[in-house]
């Protein structure tokens, strides 16, 4: 039995015993609920996304570390940078293009029922984008990796990699050490990886056991506006791209990429999920270190193609509950807003309705519509996640591709980089 069905097994399982406790209508204060789903079933989850969480910040500073050395080395790392940075920003203002034209097609927000009086959301003062682009640049490098400020970390890595690579023999010993730390990190992520489906168990059995399901029959019509859209993404606009760009076969890739997708969706953060991706896109996929050690990293941090779905599909629904016409103009303010805020975002569970103030009060829509989704945000938030990381590893591949640094062999291999379950 390999991992892929070991997550299943886990999720559907969970999925099952959340629902069944949440079926028997027992009280938060019984033991049922309160010792064993809030207590045990919790903590086996929450130490599970610890355990992930753990390695982002090493792994992306060490391979990226790695990556830019070579990058800079072969003065490719410009050309590299900026095929990332385009396709990104192509395949999120393609994700809410989607979104739009889907949400006006099926007009989710046109006769809802008010929202409950005890629902209250404060999203806070976004930055702007003045403050955006200054936060890129750490001052503290130390402070950076104990916040865990990705972009920070980026850069100062990036700049220690392209120092290395014009250190001479000096660069040459400091990077065999970094090339040995990231191996070593990359088989922990591999130990981590195989009590994913005994985590992905105790997510979702926590999840399920206190999810409303009576929120998502209220916006049925929103939610399954979002999942279209998502699918659509997911099954026409990566594939497409893979093919004409890559030209590789985009089932193998969805193949490939499974484990990072139930992860993240289990997870509901594309920054926890990150360690997952980078070793899948470099040993299942084919990527060279070089090039997914700078891709994937950066596309954890500023691709947000789910996020800018639910963004773009919350802002017709919200314009069309209140009365609200939206010109054209308003539409285009809302695909480049949503592509811009998604730079800086930090890839965490929530995150896109920080994202979506920006979107409702550029176009002048009331921020207190976000209330009429927020019920049903958790369940999106997670098959969103599954997106944002599959368009991390479709642009690596196809980065990759273009500097002929993927590995047609492994990527053609279905069984290379794959996890053997550990024995019990």
């Amino acid at each position: 039995m390999n991992l892929t069905v070991r997550i299943l097994i886990g999720m559907a399982a969970g999925l099952v015993l959340g629902v069944a406790v949440q079926q028997t209508g027992v009280s938060e204060s019984h033991w049922l609920r309160s010792f064993f789903v809030e207590g045990i079933i919790d903590a086996g989850g929450q130490i599970f996304i610890a355990s992930l969480k753990l390695m982002v910040v090493p792994l992306v500073l060490v391979s990226l570390i790695c990556g830019a050395a070579s990058l800079g080395d072969t003065g490719s790392m410009g050309r590299v940078g900026g095929k990332a940075i385009g396709l990104y920003l192509l395949t999120t203002a393609l994700a809410i293009s989607i979104a739009l034209i889907l949400a006006l097609l099926v007009s989710p927000g046109v006769g809802g029922d008010p929202p409950p009086s005890d629902v209250t959301f404060d999203p806070g003062a976004p930055a702007s984008i003045k403050d955006t682009l200054v936060g890129i640049f750490p001052t503290n490098p130390v402070s950076a990796m104990a916040d865990g400020n990705m972009l920070q970390i980026i850069v100062f890595a990036l700049l220690l990699g392209i120092a290395i690579s014009h250190a001479g023999e000096a660069g040459a010993r400091v990077m065999g050490w970094f090339q040995d730390v990231n191996e070593v990190l990359m088989r922990l992520i591999t130990l981590l990886i195989k009590l994913a489906p005994y985590g992905v168990f105790c997510l979702m059995t926590r999840l399920f056991a206190t999810q409303g399901w009576e929120e998502i029959l209220k916006l049925l019509s929103y939610f399954m506006t979002v999942v279209a859209a998502l699918i659509v993404q997911m099954s026409v606009v990566y594939p497409t791209l893979l093919m004409l760009l890559a030209r590789v076969n985009p089932l193998t890739f969805m193949r490939k990429m499974r484990e990072p997708m139930l992860v993240a969706f289990s997870t509901a953060s594309s920054g926890a999920t990150l360690p997952v991706t980078l070793r899948t896109v470099e040993q299942r996929v084919g990527v060279r270190n070089e090039v997914a050690a700078f891709v994937v990293p950066l596309g954890a941090t500023i691709n947000m193609d789910g996020t800018a779905i639910m963004q773009g599909v919350a802002t017709v629904f919200i314009a069309q509950f209140y009365g609200i016409d939206l010109a054209l103009g308003d539409y285009l303010m809302v695909i480049l807003t949503a592509t811009l805020a998604s730079i800086g975002t930090a890839g965490v569970p929530g995150v896109g309705l920080i994202m979506l103030t920006m979107v409702l009060t550029q176009v002048g829509l009331p921020v207190e519509g976000i209330m009429l989704i927020i019920g049903v945000d958790r369940l999106l938030d997670m098959l969103r996640t599954a997106v944002n990381v599959t368009g991390d590893g479709t642009v690596s591949a196809i980065v990759a591709r273009s500097e002929d640094d993927l590995d047609m062999n492994v990527f053609d291999d279905p069984e290379a980089g794959r996890v053997v379950p550990a024995r019990g």
